[in-house]
């Protein structure tokens, strides 16, 4: 894993990070050769207007009707018990029916400085959620929970999420315009990179605003 700049620490590069955009990054990525960076375009935010970033914690699970109840919510407060703080739970359930988050546990994971949730799944108790303000990204809702049917399996483990490869310790990005997986070993990289480029378009937009051609502008600064 390439290190941070020296005294730049993970969550520095979160903050750093935070302060980017997914079409950015995107085109970052595919420049480095990275071009399966792109989670499933119908994994989206509960208020299009959060921005998520930070460093990545995987998650996966199964289900299993008939489970005993007590079992599955034993296993369930054990992930909320694992989550470290200032991370992004990244969460592959194998599953389409369920939730696999709620307002308890946001506010749980929350409180423990968790930065944000992103499950290849459901979500339920949306109005909850959306008044704490904590950052879900998820693929549909459905009242229906994990109790005697769903259970974690294993946690900081390499998932795959619509064919993209994720492990704990990648970073993640997630817009209104979708979910961006950076691997820890570009991760400053890209970023530093994005930093640039957006210096850039501020030249490239203060140009066309002050009359300049389009076209000419593009030539002069190499972007658009």
């Amino acid at each position: 894993m390439a290190a941070n700049r020296p005294g730049d620490s993970a969550d520095h590069l979160s903050a750093r990070l935070a302060a980017c955009y997914s079409g950015a990054l995107h085109d970052t990525l595919r420049e480095l050769g990275r071009t399966n960076c792109v989670l499933p375009s119908d994994i989206q935010p509960l208020d299009p207007a959060h921005k998520l970033a930070g460093r990545v914690f995987t998650m996966d699970g199964h289900l299993e009707p008939g489970l005993d109840g007590h079992e599955t919510l034993l296993r369930w407060t054990e992930f909320l018990s694992r989550a470290p703080a200032e991370c992004v739970v990244l969460c592959q359930p194998h599953d389409s029916t369920i939730a696999h988050m709620g307002e308890l546990s946001a506010e749980t994971l929350q409180f423990r400085g968790v930065r944000g949730y992103i499950v290849d799944g459901g979500c339920r108790d949306t109005g909850f959620i959306l008044d704490m303000g904590f950052p879900v990204f998820c693929r549909y809702l459905t009242p229906r929970d994990v109790v005697g049917v769903w259970v974690p399996d294993r946690f900081g483990e390499p998932i795959d999420i619509g064919g993209v490869a994720i492990a704990t310790g990648d970073y993640v990005f997630g817009d209104r315009d979708g979910v961006v997986i950076i691997p820890a070993e570009v991760a400053e990289q890209t970023v530093s990179h994005v930093e640039k480029m957006m210096q850039t378009e501020n030249l490239v937009r203060k140009a066309i605003l002050d009359g300049m051609d389009p076209k000419q502008a593009y030539l002069k600064y190499g972007k658009f």
